[in-house]
């Protein structure tokens, strides 16, 4: 049937859009849209030509892979490096899976699924195992020569050499994905960050800084000066055979992987062959929720047939292997219009700017505002009211607007300058501390900061009042019935009964859970009051050393500092929050209403760990998550999130996060399993 005109023109225009965000993409590395929108763009189109067959030709952006241009000199691949149709949930991925099942007369299949690395893919070609020559994919048929900067990837072997003596194949074509770890990209980040900010005290323009490790490695990769990408810790990991002279006969995928190790080149170890698409489902969805166990980033799982030959029975599209598919996680980050800036104040007066959002949609929940840290980081990524804006949302991470689209940036937009008064009614001063990052209200009557003190005494980290969440605290605030903490535990009924939304049921539950509060364990109430820098190891350590509040307050900065975990500066504070009468008076307040100041579990379990970090990964048989941490604690020892040089050991349970067990490897930290863990509890030691 003949195209209606406006299909046509849609067309055009979403084949014009397409080929623009290319070449940003792929032709600059400095995009202006998130993976997700162009991929919507891309569907958009792809959907009209499946409706409109005439619209579709062989120059459709849906038919050719990336960007044409080319600032290195051009290398054209002897094998095509096509790209990946997309599945963006269970259903089109069990839809490709029949489709495959169909083109070969339903046989039985198995699935390699590989980990999709957000990076730069890359074809590096030896003969006669030397590294000859290094290209990007390009448009999947002419790529970049990047040679020289490969060169400097030392994860890259240079020459190959196999383990058995057997010659190297004359031609050996290796494709693969060029990153930047989490950890590189940090540092790459944070001295670009320090740059500018010189660059600022010079009253120098910022430079735009990568928004995140793909476009800081793909930057890194294209270089014009080699010694520039040399500085940049890139990694890589191998994949995929292109041209190949004089290699062994592989059947499956796997050998293919199984040979590349053999001869150097890392292979990423989370690659799983599957013999269904349910267990395939299981594996996308395991990967989906701990993607950010990693030090790289993924955005999906590419799903392949392991058989050559069922590879070969099936063939291509156009664009795209017919045996292959990559599955899409849901975006973690998409563009959107700053609409304001506004600050917040924290329970101790710090004042944090944040942005006011046209809603978008990220890791399946809709984000309306988003952290921007502090003065600094304002100053320092240079976003403005009206901006479009990158934002970001990696797991349990608060939102984050990583920076601006400058390209789309309109005309005349001021920057944002950081209010010097307080939002709340007393209008106090807005104050940077010599020497912090942070700027403070210092009215110590501040609305806001009693707000917040309230609803972080009222936490789960800390008193866990159940029922007395941000809407009521504010509640009570506003009808003046709790001016501090200790307030709390003079509430009546016939008072919740003059809040909103309060009935006689929900006003008894919430009594009966804050006086339930009363009997806390002494940690959860030091956590409580909010002092500064004083968190739930420290305050655990203080209970068992001390044993109650009262000698906790009787005690001098001297005696306080010596507990471990705790040093001078936070002894100090802790010194100083309790010499201050208002304080005081809140404490006056609890022991009046009964609060417990001396519920301290004692640990009857050897103190065999103390000074010690064991760090846990994993479900730990036989153990909660926390009870594994507990064990750890209540023996002296220290149990942190993350892995480091200071480590004593890693203990390692059921679906451990990649990055700690990697990191442990690195720095030689002893690894331990379920058993090994019990012994370690129990000898204070590493088994050996």
């Amino acid at each position: 049937m003949p195209v209606p005109e406006r299909v046509s023109q849609t067309a055009s225009e979403l084949r014009a859009e397409i080929a623009y965000h290319n070449e940003l993409y792929h032709g600059k590395d400095s995009p202006e849209i998130s993976d997700a929108a162009f991929d919507e763009i891309l569907r958009k189109l792809t959907e009209l030509e499946a409706k409109y067959p005439e619209l579709l030709d062989d120059v459709s952006p849906t038919q050719i892979i990336g960007s044409g241009t080319t600032t290195f000199d051009p290398v054209t691949h002897r094998v095509p490096m096509t790209s990946l149709d997309n599945a963006m949930d269970a259903a089109e991925l069990q839809a490709w899976g029949e489709r495959a099942a169909k083109g070969l007369n339903n046989v039985a299949m198995q699935f390699a699924c590989e980990l999709k690395i957000d990076g730069l893919a890359l074809s590096i070609r030896y003969e006669n195992g030397e590294l000859v020559q290094a290209a990007t994919r390009g448009d999947g048929k002419v790529g970049e020569d990047v040679t020289a900067n490969v060169r400097t990837i030392g994860v890259i072997p240079k020459k190959l050499i196999t383990k058995s003596g057997v010659a190297v194949p004359s031609v050996l074509e290796v494709r693969g994905e060029v990153y930047m770890s989490i950890e590189a990209f940090k540092k790459f980040r944070e001295a670009k960050m320090r740059e500018n900010e010189k660059r600022v005290q010079e009253g120098k323009k910022p430079e735009s800084v990568p928004a995140n490790p793909r476009n800081a490695g793909a930057g890194s990769l294209r270089q014009k000066n080699a010694h520039v990408t040399a500085t940049r810790e890139l990694s890589f990991w191998a994949y995929q055979l292109g041209e190949v002279v004089g290699a062994p006969n592989f059947l499956t995928h796997t050998q293919t992987l199984d040979y590349l190790r053999s001869l150097g080149f890392p292979i990423n170890p989370e690659v799983k062959t599957l013999d269904s698409l349910s267990k395939v489902v299981d594996f996308c969805k395991q990967w989906e929720a701990s993607r950010h166990d990693l030090n790289y980033e993924i955005d999906g799982v590419v799903v392949k047939l392991d058989d050559l030959a069922q590879r070969e029975q099936l063939g291509f599209t156009s664009r795209a292997p017919r045996w292959a598919i990559a599955v899409k996680f849901a975006p973690e980050e998409r563009n959107t219009i700053l609409k304001n800036i506004s600050v917040s104040i924290g329970r101790t007066g710090r004042a944090t700017p944040f942005a006011v959002l046209e809603p978008v949609v990220l890791s399946g929940s809709t984000v309306s505002m988003a952290t921007l840290h502090n003065r600094e980081q304002v100053l320092l990524k240079d976003v403005r009211p009206g901006d479009t804006v990158v934002v970001r949302k990696a797991g349990d991470v608060i939102p984050e607007v990583v920076g601006p689209v400058l390209a789309l940036r309109p005309k005349n937009l001021k920057p944002w300058k950081f209010p010097t008064t307080c939002v709340c009614d007393l209008k106090s001063k807005l104050v940077q501390v010599e020497g912090e990052s942070d700027t403070r209200c210092v009215e110590p009557e501040c609305p806001f900061q009693r707000d917040q003190r309230i609803i972080h005494f009222a936490s789960r980290g800390a008193m866990d009042i159940e029922g007395l969440g941000e809407k009521t605290v504010f509640a009570l605030s506003d009808k003046n019935f709790v001016t501090d903490i200790g307030d709390l535990y003079s509430l009546t009924l016939e008072k919740l009964l003059q809040l909103d939304g309060f009935a006689e049921l929900s006003a008894k539950n919430l009594l009966m859970a804050i006086n339930d509060s009363k009997s806390r364990l002494l940690p959860k109430l030091l956590v409580g009051l909010g002092i500064k820098n004083l968190g739930p190891a420290a305050a655990e350590s203080l209970a068992r050393r001390f044993g109650s509040l009262d000698a906790i307050i009787a005690a001098t900065p001297e005696q306080l500092s010596e507990i471990d975990g705790v040093g001078e500066v936070i002894a100090t504070k802790i010194n100083a929050w309790f010499a201050d009468k208002s304080h005081m008076a809140i404490i006056k307040k609890f022991r009046a209403a009964g609060v417990e100041f001396g519920n301290v579990v004692v640990s009857t379990a050897p103190q065999n760990l103390v000074g010690k970090a064991i760090v846990v990964t994993g479900t730990v048989e036989g153990f909660s998550r926390e009870g594994a941490q507990e064990a750890i604690t209540s023996r002296g020892g220290k149990s942190p999130g993350s892995v480091s040089a200071k480590t004593f050991a890693l203990v390692v349970g059921d679906e451990p996060g990649a990055s700690k067990l990697t990191k442990a490897q690195e720095l030689g930290v002893p690894i331990v399993d379920a058993a090994g863990f019990l012994k370690l509890l129990e000898s204070g030691e590493v088994p050996s």
